[in-house]
C-alpha cells in the first residue's frame, strides 16, 4: 500500500470524510442488519476512524460527516433505488426497530454515538450513493479551499467508491484509509481496494490507519 505524504499538506487543505457510519449501517437493529448484513463488519473500523478523528481535530483539518438518506415522502427516492432495496429484504421507507429505514429524521438514520460530530463540523445528507450527487459538497470543499481527501467509512464499494470516483473527477486527491472503511463482503472490501490502487493509483493512494497516523498501531487510542 502506497503512504500519502499527507503531512506535507497544510492541514487547513485537508479534509476528512467520514462517510455514512449511521445507526442504519451500523446497527444490529437497523436498515443493514434488516436486509441480512453482518453490521459487526461495518462497526470494525469504529476504533480507527475515532483515532484519525481526533487527528484531524487536533490538526485543525476540515471533518465532513455524511449520511445516506432520504424525506418522509421518498421524493428524492428513485422507484430503481426503492426496487433495489425492497429485493434486499429492506424496503426504504418501511418501519424498523430504529424508526422508518433511511428516512432523515428518525434515529436509525442518525450518525452512531461513538462518532459524534463536534459543533460546527458538516453533516452533510445525501439521497444517493455518492456524496457529490444532489449535496452541496463540493461548495463546502470549494470555500476552504481543500484540495485533499481523506477517506473513511462505509461501505467501501459502494458509498465510498461512488463518492471517491466523483472527487477524482472533479479534480481532488484522495487517500483512502483501508482499515478505516468496510463493507458488507469482505472479498468485496479488498476488491475495491485493489481498483483504487491499480494503474499506479488511478483513484489516489491507499493505505492503513498506522501509516497515515505514523504510528505502529492505533487500537489503543
Amino acid at each position: 500500500m502506497s503512504v500519502p505524504a499527507l503531512h506535507a499538506v497544510p492541514p487547513e487543505r485537508t479534509a476528512l470524510l467520514i462517510i455514512d457510519m449511521q445507526r442504519d449501517f451500523c446497527d444490529p437493529r437497523g436498515y443493514a442488519a434488516q436486509a441480512g448484513v453482518d453490521v459487526s463488519l461495518m462497526r470494525r473500523p469504529i476504533p480507527l476512524i475515532q483515532a484519525l478523528l481526533a487527528e484531524a481535530r487536533e490538526r485543525g483539518r476540515c471533518v465532513i460527516f455524511t449520511r445516506e438518506g432520504h424525506r418522509a415522502d421518498l421524493s428524492d427516492c428513485h422507484p430503481a433505488k426503492l426496487q433495489r432495496s425492497i429485493a434486499a429484504g429492506a424496503r426504504i421507507g418501511s418501519q424498523g426497530p430504529l424508526g422508518r429505514l433511511l428516512v432523515r429524521g428518525q434515529y436509525g438514520h442518525d450518525l452512531i454515538d461513538e462518532l459524534a460530530p463536534a459543533p460546527g463540523e458538516p453533516v452533510l445528507d445525501k439521497p444517493g450513493y455518492g456524496a457529490f450527487h444532489a449535496t452541496d459538497l463540493e461548495l463546502l470543499l470549494r470555500a476552504r479551499s481543500i484540495e485533499h481527501l481523506v477517506f473513511t467509512g462505509v461501505t467501501t464499494d459502494v458509498c465510498v467508491h461512488s463518492t471517491l470516483r466523483e472527487a477524482v473527477d472533479r479534480g481532488y486527491a484522495c487517500t483512502t484509509v483501508a482499515d478505516a472503511c468496510a463493507a458488507a463482503d469482505p472479498q468485496l472490501h479488498e476488491a475495491a481496494l485493489r481498483m483504487i490502487a491499480g494503474e499506479g493509483g488511478i483513484f489516489g493512494a491507499v493505505c492503513t490507519g498506522a501509516q497515515l497516523l505514523g504510528r505502529a498501531a492505533v487500537a489503543a487510542v
